[in-house]
């Protein structure tokens, strides 16, 4: 009687569809954790960017720049671009999703944070939840 070694095709099949199902299992799980973090990163990038603007402020007098105390910000994160408009009495800080990427379907939307610390999700879906902001 001769051994047989290895795998047969049957069972090289059977792995091959039970991997398969158990990364169809985890993949929606593991794309929500990276979209929680991609959130999480902006959301603090929006507040030390509140943060410098208020210390510029402080320096300044006012939150535009002048010759004298110019304040840069950062340009964004992996998965959102930052954008600044600042005047002397107010500035709104917004956060927009970049296209192709991984947040554009996010129900969150875009997000804006202004000097009086109002937030707010631009282009949200109606079903966002109070995640968006950490809460």
């Amino acid at each position: 009687m001769k051994v047989q070694k290895g795998l047969s095709l049957i069972e090289l099949l059977i792995v091959i569809a039970v991997v398969g199902i158990l990364a169809g299992i985890a993949y929606p799980g593991y794309s929500e954790q990276v979209r929680k973090a991609a959130r999480t990163e902006v959301v603090g990038l929006l507040f030390e960017s509140a943060q410098k603007l208020e210390r510029h402020y402080s320096r300044a007098g006012q939150y535009a720049d002048v010759d004298a105390v110019q304040t840069p910000l950062a340009s964004g994160t992996a998965h959102y671009s930052l954008h600044a408009v600042r005047d002397k009495e107010s500035f709104t800080l917004l956060a927009r999703r970049l296209p192709g990427g991984l947040m554009m379907a996010d129900p969150c939307g875009d997000y804006a944070l202004d000097q009086a610390g109002v937030r707010g999700n631009p282009q949200s879906s109606g079903n966002a939840g109070g995640g968006c902001w950490g809460g």
